[in-house]
């Protein structure tokens, strides 16, 4: 093991073993590095832009995910209203007082009017169409819905 005082410290005196000086330490290494990738802040600016992109699609999903789930409850329910339909021989009107108050019930804007319904022989067809208008304070985004059902008689 070599004394401390007898130990080669021209390296961190700024000149390398051989004599020669060195131009810059560990702070230039680094500068350079950047440089040389073009970044000058630009990491910064580039972590809000993210942020911000992340943010507004959260933002997006949080506004827009209860509706489609809302629609596939809907969707389900037509189903059911549809099966029972059939079995209990109800008629075109009485079938679409059942799909509004489903719609009501999910809080959907279905209308009488909006609403197919073909029930013949057993079978049931029930078709609807409507739209819902998602507010995202800078752009007004439109969904539109075409749920349809069809239940046939076994026999």
């Amino acid at each position: 093991m070599v004394p401390l005082a007898q130990r080669d410290t021209t390296a961190f005196a700024g000149l390398s073993p051989k004599g020669a000086r060195i131009t810059c330490g560990l702070a230039c290494a680094s500068q350079s590095r950047h440089e040389a990738h073009g970044e000058r802040g630009a990491g910064r600016l580039k972590a809000v832009v993210w942020t911000l992109i992340l943010a507004a699609c959260v933002y997006v999903s949080v506004r827009v995910i209860p509706i489609y789930v809302n629609e596939y409850e809907f969707q389900d329910g037509m189903q059911t209203i549809a099966r029972f339909a059939t079995v209990n021989r109800q008629g075109p009107d009485q079938i679409r007082d059942a799909i509004v108050k489903e719609a009501e019930k999910d809080d959907l804007p279905v209308r009488k009017e909006d609403i197919k319904v073909r029930a013949a022989s057993g079978n049931v067809n029930i078709n609807v169409d409507y739209s819902v208008t998602v507010d995202l304070h800078v752009y007004q985004w439109t969904l539109n819905f075409h749920p349809t059902v069809t239940n046939n008689a076994l026999f």
